[in-house]
């Protein structure tokens, strides 16, 4: 990491710990910084606030003083989920206090370069997709950021050798300043935290500034099958690269089946692993970035045919006497279960669904089940998906949960067809988070695989 003085006798606030937080206030005690820490978990509940503690680091925990802020503090470091109308945040704004979030540190001690990914959908597995191409291409690539690996935490160890693959979420990149990726890409754009955010255009902001700093040596990675994001490419003063599914353009493309990268042949669509047209955007979009990082075409196809897919996310768990298996926990809404279904065929596969009902129906859903060979449903929603299912004739049953639902469903399937665990609902009626949901599901099959 670099040894910046920047932080040095500084008083700094880390407000909201969690892994994040914890990173950052670690990071800057070492970095010389006066540091002291908030968060609204109690102390004996608090294990990160113990350790600092530990550390040398000034702890408040149980609640959030305002007064506290008449202390001088010269920074604010806040976590990305806190948002900006909290009281202690408006009254940090109100008193001219600087505030970011912890993708800024990291990017101020790296010593590596930086890929960020952000957008609506597709960021976890496009960044765990460049990821593993690089390392597949013989580089050294960290995950970082959004994805689960505190992007100062990271930074701190990373050398000039390295490659930070950060996914940033819009709520990390309200809280930058000079952050400035070598290589940036938005995967797609469309509505999603406005109850944070305010607004589609607040929240679509919040997402540009990932390019804010970027200068004509540095790479924009656009998605031009969206109108939105074909207009950014003259607003940016980066060289723009573009993917495109649906038209040949001067970055990754499709014709004719085969997928291209400037010209050079890369592979078949036919040949990627994870299904989907969402998934065919995100090679397409990984592919870019690894190219623009040097990776040779080996690596992309070898890592492209043969990736399972993220935990959770459209996850291939494999196969049960011929029937493939598909763990899709997150699809924790009806959008992210319609662009599950996009990638299989119907008259094979086996959908398993439900969760919390919120109150909605399942009308939005009914053209995407369309032949849909079976249904089994669990949870609160179980009642109302049955009611879907016999409205288009589709066999149905219901089931305890998603484990006793792949014990159930197999007698009904035969070779070739295909499981998929696709909720379209929230897991809290049942399980804590979706993970949870999805490792019950993962657990039950890895005992029947056997």
């Amino acid at each position: 990491m670099k040894k910046i003085t920047t932080f040095e006798d500084k008083k700094i606030l880390v407000l909201g710990l969690a892994r994040s937080g914890m990173a950052a206030a670690l990071v800057l005690h070492e970095l010389g910084a006066i540091v002291t820490v908030n968060d609204g978990k109690p102390f004996e509940e608090n294990k990160e606030a113990q350790i600092l503690l530990e550390e040398g680091v000034k702890v408040i925990t149980g609640s959030h003083p305002l007064d506290l802020l008449d202390e001088d503090f010269a920074l604010m470091v806040k976590n990305p989920g806190i948002r900006y109308d909290n009281p202690m945040v408006e009254r940090a704004e109100a008193l001219k206090i600087p505030i970011i979030t912890e993708v800024e540190l990291a990017y101020l001690i790296s010593e590596a370069p930086i890929i960020g990914i952000t957008g609506t959908n597709g960021k976890t597995t496009t960044t765990t997709l460049i990821a593993d191409i690089l390392n597949a291409a013989g580089q050294s690539a960290k995950l970082s950021g959004n994805i689960g690996f505190p992007a100062s935490e990271v930074a701190e160890k990373a050398t000039a050798s390295d490659t930070l693959v950060m996914e940033l979420s819009s709520f990390q990149l309200m809280g930058i300043d000079r952050f400035r990726p070598k290589i940036a890409l938005i995967t797609n754009l469309f509505s999603a935290h406005l109850d944070y955010h305010g607004s589609q255009e607040a929240y679509e902001a919040a997402k540009w500034r990932i390019q804010e700093n970027m200068l004509a040596d540095d790479f924009l990675i656009l998605n031009f099958n969206q109108e939105k994001c074909r207009a950014l490419a003259d607003k940016t003063k980066a060289q723009v690269v573009p993917f495109s599914s649906t038209q040949k353009v001067d970055g990754a493309y499709v014709q004719e089946g085969k997928i291209y990268f400037k010209e050079e042949l890369i592979m078949e669509v036919s040949e990627l692993s994870l299904p989907g047209e969402h998934n065919l955007e995100n090679a397409l979009a990984a592919i870019v970035a690894a190219k623009l990082q040097g990776a040779d075409k080996a690596a992309i196809v070898s890592v492209l045919s043969n990736f399972a897919g993220v935990k959770h996310r459209l996850q291939y768990l494999g196969e049960i006497d011929g029937r493939k298996v598909y763990n899709d926990s997150k699809a924790t809404n009806i959008l992210a279960t319609q662009k599950a279904l996009s990638g299989f065929d119907n008259r094979k596969l086996w959908l398993l669904a439900g969760g919390l009902d919120r109150g909605n129906g399942f009308e939005s859903l009914e053209a995407d089940l369309a032949d849909l060979k079976g249904m089994v449903a669990f949870g609160q929603t179980a009642p109302k998906l049955r009611a879907t299912a016999e409205k288009l004739n589709i066999p149905v049953f219901d089931s305890e949960n998603v484990a006793t639902a792949l014990v159930e469903v197999l007698p009904q399937t035969v070779a070739g067809d295909t499981i998929l665990l696709s909720p379209a609902c929230a897991s809290w009626d049942q399980y804590k988070t979706f993970e949870e949901r999805g490792d019950l599901f993962i657990e039950t099959f890895e005992k029947l695989k056997k």
